[in-house]
């Protein structure tokens, strides 16, 4: 039997049609399966979203200062710290007159006519709590490692007790009085260590922690 042959034109019709279906396909396909932008944003989980939402700091950037150890604006300073170099007028506002002897105070004191919360100049840890027989009820609190030792005497009460982890501001006791100062009535003394060698309290309020020296 004689083979029939296509003709030319006929071949190229089906090769085109079959050309047509098959991108007809791909397309449809790609259509049914590609999903839209909607869909899209509400399942994406945006980095920046995240993090605003969760708002984590990465880095500490606030600067741990050394606050005085009150927060009633009403607290004058009774005595200075007796420094060498101060002026006359602050030394002498800077002497202790006990049992008929003068005395260079170690620390400031702060006074004022009605009791008044003492609170902690820094994060720290309690180191000791006891009564003494001329400052009165007494507190330390270290912090930095030790770096700084803060003590507060002539407290009437006491809120903490040793070992206690104590935050900036807490409140740790209140003012009161001691053997002393007995003349000065209702006040705190306050001492600042800072590497094993008592400082001026006044050279250090409002200043930025510095690291411990090793």
């Amino acid at each position: 039997m004689k083979q029939r042959k296509l003709k030319r034109f006929a071949v190229i019709g089906i090769y085109v049609v079959l050309l047509l279906a098959v991108t007809a396909t791909t397309y449809f396909a790609s259509v049914a399966f590609k999903p839209s932008m909607e869909d899209v944003q509400d399942n994406v989980d945006y980095v920046n979203d995240s993090i605003v939402e969760q708002n984590l700091p990465v880095v500490q950037t606030e600067d741990e200062i050394i606050k005085k150890p009150y927060q009633n604006e009403s607290v004058t300073i009774a005595k200075y710290f007796y420094d060498y170099q101060a002026e006359k007028e602050q030394q002498e506002r800077a002497i202790i007159y006990h049992e008929n002897t003068y005395l260079q105070n170690s620390g400031m004191d702060f006074k004022l006519d009605s009791v008044f919360d003492v609170t902690a100049v820094l994060d720290g840890t309690v180191l000791d709590v006891r009564e003494d027989e001329l400052m009165g009820k007494t507190v330390e609190i270290k912090h930095k490692d030790g770096a700084y030792i803060s003590t507060y005497q002539s407290l009437s009460e006491v809120a903490v007790k040793k070992g206690d982890t104590v935050t900036q501001g807490q409140v740790i006791g209140k003012s009161g009085e001691n053997t002393m100062d007995k003349e000065m009535g209702n006040h705190l003394h306050f001492e600042f260590y800072k590497d094993g060698t008592v400082v001026d309290p006044a050279k250090f309020f409002e200043q930025k922690v510095e690291a411990k020296e090793s």
